[in-house]
């Protein structure tokens, strides 16, 4: 029986995370670390109200077999780069630092596709500097999971993602952006608690993410 840490799961890939967990026989304990309450409620659910800027307040609760990390907003939400910067990848890498500190041996990211430290464009820059900083993080494993946009449905309206999906679909039957295909969130939940159970690190594209929901 293994015990799961996850961050990010008030969001559209952490609400499915949490639901596929608690159904998981695997797993016998989750630990859901929340800026606020999912509102979720199971007896191997714990969730943890906490302050990220303050690991000196919640790096104790990181203790466990895995760290699911899905967590992430907007530039419309964080209004500046600076707080999207600061929620995408500084919360992230410190709790996966926490996490590798504490012995968790095994971590799953949610990224995105066209990740890299090298991308001229900010989103992609940042989550592939962050993968980039992860990977030196002493886990055991360590599952990189690059998903293109997001399908499914959110507690808040997001006017422009629902317009960027119709055109970005639209583009794709046209052959188009085809490594930026939306994906649903339940099928990322599901790639990332089947990379949990992989024995060694690995990255995976959109196609892989894919197969690797199935």
């Amino acid at each position: 029986m293994k015990k799961a840490i996850v961050i990010g799961s008030t969001g559209m890939v952490g609400t499915q995370l949490i639901k596929l967990l608690i159904e998981n026989e695997e797993y016998s304990e989750i630990v859901s670390l929340v800026r606020r309450s999912g509102g979720v409620k199971h007896p191997k659910l714990k969730e943890e109200i906490i302050n990220f800027d303050k690991p000196e307040e919640w790096k104790n609760l990181v203790t466990g077999d895995v760290l699911f990390s899905t967590l992430g907003t907007t530039i419309a939400q964080a209004k500046t780069k600076e707080n999207q910067f600061k929620i995408d990848y500084t919360y992230q890498f410190t709790v996966a630092e926490v996490a590798a500190k504490n012995g968790v041996s095994n971590y799953v990211l949610v990224s995105s596709a066209g990740a890299s430290s090298k991308s001229a464009v900010f989103y992609s820059k940042m989550k592939g500097e962050l993968e980039d900083a992860v990977q030196k993080l002493p886990f055991e494993i360590i599952s990189i999971l690059r998903p293109g946009q997001l399908d499914g449905n959110r507690t808040e309206k997001r006017v422009g993602e629902k317009i960027g999906l119709a055109v970005m679909y639209f583009l794709n039957k046209g052959g188009l952006f085809k490594r930026f295909r939306p994906i649903v969130a339940v099928q990322v939940a599901k790639a990332m608690i089947n990379a949990a159970s992989k024995k060694t690190s690995a990255s995976y594209t959109l196609d892989e993410v894919h197969k690797l929901a199935n």
